[in-house]
């Protein structure tokens, strides 16, 4: 697919300059609590930059990869860097802590299931045989080395946007000490709060309407996981975008939204995805977490 335009631009506010650009398929916002142009400008082009580079690395979209050349080795081992291989042990621990829910292997199911709004089912039986090449205890991993059977693919989107976000804030760490707050396409962190207050104002959708609701947010990650935007409808029966792995069909029974926040944004992208995977369950596991949430059924 063609290389997507790469340019960061920037937008006077009430609170400031901000950068904008576009890049995981979501639009990005970074908020620089400075009056320096130069210092905003060069923090928002190393945010956009370490964006850009996570894009490129592990996207699905991409031929020239290491998704690309691990989804396509045809159950030949392939040999991963540093950095592929922390992802991966990450995937693992997750695959382990959901009891098989997350699974970084689950992104064939793309193949049946367009959560487009419209009412293109499809059958059980089709989505049963998919799962046939879908499991994480599947692939064999023994750092740096890792083999998937044939038809087998594996798919970072679903920690993806979160990881980015979070080493495009230990970037802004190193640079300088201003309050930064990063946004990618919704999941965000926050490097200190603002100067002049004791916390950034982070907007939440109410789903069926109404004014959004406002989180305020120190320091550290939040994360949304829901299905306001990807879902399909037949027969009065909504269909959400959160699938079990296991069967390959939607949670019926889960949560419309969940947010939370967390130290870093990866954590708070993975317990939020581990709530919506719990369907009915996600009060019950959101309040043993003993961590702030927001919940719309």
């Amino acid at each position: 697919m063609p290389e997507p335009k790469r340019e960061v631009t920037f937008k006077k506010s009430a609170t400031g300059l901000v950068a904008h650009f576009r890049a995981m398929a979501s639009p990005c916002e970074v908020l620089v609590d400075s009056t320096d142009e130069h210092l905003i400008k060069s923090l928002a082009q190393h945010v956009a930059d370490e964006a850009w580079r996570i894009e490129s690395k592990f996207s699905r979209y991409r031929t020239d990869n290491i998704v690309f050349q691990i989804n396509n080795a045809q159950g030949k081992p392939v040999i991963v860097d540093e950095e592929t291989a922390e992802l991966l042990d990450f995937a693992a621990q997750a695959y382990q802590l959901s009891d098989g829910m997350f699974d970084l292997t689950s992104g064939l199911l793309r193949q049946l299931w367009r959560f487009d709004g419209s009412d293109q089912i499809p059958t059980p039986e089709a989505a049963a045989a998919l799962c046939q090449n879908i499991g994480w205890h599947h692939v064999n991993w023994q750092r740096p080395q890792l083999r998937l059977h044939a038809g087998m693919e594996i798919d970072f989107g679903g920690i993806g946007k979160e990881y980015a976000v979070d080493r495009a804030a230990a970037i802004v760490h190193q640079q300088s000490d201003c309050a930064v707050l990063i946004n990618f396409g919704g999941d965000l962190y926050a490097t200190a709060p603002p100067r002049h207050s004791p916390h950034w104002l982070v907007g939440i959708e109410q789903i069926g309407g109404g004014k959004s609701a406002l989180i305020q947010l120190s320091k550290g990650g939040l994360a949304t996981s829901g299905d306001a935007n990807r879902f399909l409808l037949k027969d009065g029966v909504r269909y959400p975008h959160v699938i079990n792995p296991k069967t390959g069909w939607p949670i019926m029974d889960a949560p419309r939204s969940v947010t939370v926040a967390a130290p870093s944004c990866v954590e708070a992208g993975l317990i939020a995805t581990f709530a919506m995977l719990a369907g009915s369950g996600a009060d019950d596991f959101l309040a043993e977490q003993a961590i702030l949430h927001w919940i719309q059924h």
